[in-house]
């Protein structure tokens, strides 16, 4: 006599399969994309750190030395002969491809979107809203680094001992890291191009609440920065979050 399994049981394993799966996936789907976006902020806020480090001994100056903006032909700044972040960035990374303009970066095989755009709550709180207002870097991994046009017009210095604030206002003549902000999207153009925001706490830098969910809710792959002295830091408690956190 042979055995063998009924339709029925062979339905019911594989309905059971279909939920565990169901369950499971987009569980290991968002957990790998959380990895692959924590270690790209990683990555690139390291690069970032050891550009300015580089420009200071090899040119003399890091981000606290920057005193110009970038101008028109900002892609062929050379460091040796002005301190601005673009000549700081084009005398130390190597297959960067700069945009005057964030807006103008290419969005590939992106065909329902008109331009790159972001959803970020902290940059809209000043002109980088529309990404016009906003010089970008793409590296060679596809990572965009952008930050405000203005950047050399105030330092980029931090007292010794200080921590970063959330905003730093222009007030007068002097302003401190005012205009020394910008942001990482780890995912290039591809969407979420949204902001990372706790799930849990305050965003704000003052406190230690924020914990963000490895959720595609949260973690997303738009990460807000500050430049200087010699470190580029995230200037979000979601991002602090992130960096500093394995999983």
């Amino acid at each position: 006599m042979k055995k063998a399994f009924t339709l029925a049981e062979v339905l019911i394993t594989l309905g059971t399969i279909g939920v565990v799966a169901a369950m499971t996936i987009p569980t290991l789907v968002a957990n790998t994309r959380g990895q692959q976006y924590r270690s790209k902020l990683k990555k690139t806020i390291s690069t970032l750190s050891q550009a300015a480090r580089m420009s200071q001994s090899q040119y003399d100056f890091d981000y606290a030395g920057i005193d110009s903006q970038c101008g028109t032909n900002a892609e062929k700044e050379n460091p040796e002969n002005v301190h601005s972040i673009c000549a700081l960035l084009n005398g130390t990374l190597t297959g960067a491809t700069y945009y005057d303009k964030a807006s103008d970066i290419p969005l590939g095989n992106i065909k329902h979107k008109d331009k790159y755009e972001i959803y970020s709550p902290y940059v809209n709180q000043f002109t980088t809203k529309d990404l016009q207002n906003a010089h970008a870097y793409v590296l060679s991994d596809g990572t965009i680094i952008a930050f405000h046009h203005n950047l050399g017009m105030f330092p980029c210095e931090l007292a010794l001992g200080e921590t970063l604030k959330d905003t730093y206002v222009s007030s007068g003549s002097v302003s401190v890291l005012s205009n020394c902000y910008g942001f990482i999207d780890v995912n290039g153009t591809n969407p979420p191009n949204k902001e990372v925001s706790c799930s849990s706490g305050s965003n704000s830098l003052a406190s230690d609440t924020c914990v963000v969910k490895n959720d595609s809710k949260y973690l997303t792959d738009i990460f807000p920065i500050r430049f200087h002295d010699g470190v580029v830091e995230p200037t979000t408690a979601a991002g602090r979050y992130v960096l500093r956190t394995a999983k």
